[in-house]
């Protein structure tokens, strides 16, 4: 049979779109947060995250860098893990109403210290699940701000985002095969996005030009009415 798809598909589903999104938002607003916190004389690396996306294993860069080189910011990893149409909202033509499930993944890495009092010792694993829980309270703040109810996408006829909701966070720990990773702690914020996404469609017929006159009396009753449209000749 041929081809009836005539326009090629080269845009990003509205669920790659929202994906990316999510990361920007967090990348500008830790930003803006760390220059908030200094104008307000506070420490800003109290609200510094490192952002990626679609990372299967980001912790990595806590195991691979030396001590000299650590950087302690909580790291943040945007992916998307699944999505459901739903048949009731939506046509079997253009529009699909989509619920899509995001994991925005946070990691930290605590460090066992003394304190150079010697009062006591601060425990690596505890100051891992300290940071990491910070590390979620910052994303699940920034991502359900009001600034963000439509996640930033504009709100016309044409929106992309009807409603955004953080569904759970679930604290747990990275393994490396079978090994739990030593003093790194994670923290899964699943945020639930519905969205719409299209389809190609078919492009309709040329019709021919069709022209129509109405006349009405006063009582706007229809006195007569004219129409000119061309018929084919078939030349017989």
């Amino acid at each position: 049979m041929p081809a009836q798809i005539t326009q090629l598909i080269d845009r990003l589903d509205n669920v790659e779109r929202v994906r990316d999104q999510i990361a920007a938002i967090l990348l500008v607003e830790q930003a803006n947060q760390q220059a908030l916190a200094t104008t307000a004389g506070k420490d800003p690396e109290q609200w510094r995250l490192r952002i990626f996306s679609e990372r299967s294993n980001p912790w990595e860069v806590f195991r691979d860098i030396d001590d000299k080189d650590f950087d302690p910011a909580p790291i943040v990893n945007v992916a998307f893990d699944n999505e459901s149409f739903d048949m009731s909202t939506g046509n079997t033509v253009e529009r699909q109403k989509v619920t899509a499930t995001f994991n925005v993944d946070c990691y930290a890495q605590g460090i066992s210290t003394d304190d150079p009092t010697g009062l006591g010792h601060s425990a690596g694993d505890e100051n891992a699940a300290r940071e990491v829980q910070r590390a979620a309270r910052l994303v699940r703040s920034i991502l359900m701000a009001g600034a963000y109810t439509y996640l930033g996408f504009p709100r016309n006829p044409g929106a992309v985002v009807w409603r955004r909701w953080v569904q759970s966070i679930t604290i747990f720990q990275p393994r490396l095969g079978d090994q739990p990773i030593e003093h790194v702690l994670a923290a899964r914020v699943a945020l639930q996005v519905e969205f719409n996404e299209f389809s190609p469609q078919v492009e309709g017929q040329l019709l021919e030009l069709v022209s129509a006159s109405v006349t009405r009396a006063d009582t706007g009753e229809l006195v007569l009415l004219t129409a000119d449209y061309p018929i084919p000749f078939s030349g017989d």
